[in-house]
């Protein structure tokens, strides 16, 4: 079976390959190629989680840095075109790319701003989760006795 970036066809041999462009600014990924196409989302994931919620931001792994060296020369995004860096293989795999919904897709001067409810947006998964949960509104306000 061929996963994204692989240099060998699918056996059922219909789907073409992704396009992948080279980062267009730096000289070097934080990781390195094969690690970031299996680990990119987890890594883009912790390191939201850790500016959100403890408010500490860092350029390693943001999602700013990888679309300021991976937007396209011809559109100036990562996911305006179907060739765009981050459309071509996420089209390919059939994810659902949702980063752009708050964030714009287009290399910042400054940081990029999100909604008032971005946590909200950010953690539906865990609200959810505490929503079933058998936790009384003390114990999540903290006044539990």
């Amino acid at each position: 079976m061929a996963w994204a970036g692989s240099d060998t066809q699918p056996k059922a041999g219909g789907a073409p390959m992704p396009v992948i462009q080279k980062a267009v600014k730096g000289e070097q990924c934080v990781e390195d190629t094969d690690y970031m196409r299996r680990n990119h989302m987890v890594l883009l994931d912790q390191h939201r989680d850790k500016t959100v919620i403890e408010g500490v931001r860092t350029k390693k792994y943001s999602l700013k840095e990888c679309i300021n060296c991976h937007a396209s020369e011809t559109t100036g995004s990562v996911a305006a075109a179907k060739d765009d860096f981050c459309v071509s293989c996420h089209s390919y795999a059939a994810v659902k790319i949702d980063c752009f919904e708050c964030h714009s897709t287009k290399p910042q001067g400054s940081i990029a701003m999100h909604s008032l409810n971005a946590e909200t947006a950010h953690y539906k998964h865990k609200l959810a989760a505490q929503a079933t949960s058998k936790v009384s509104v003390e114990e999540m306000a903290g006044v539990a006795q």
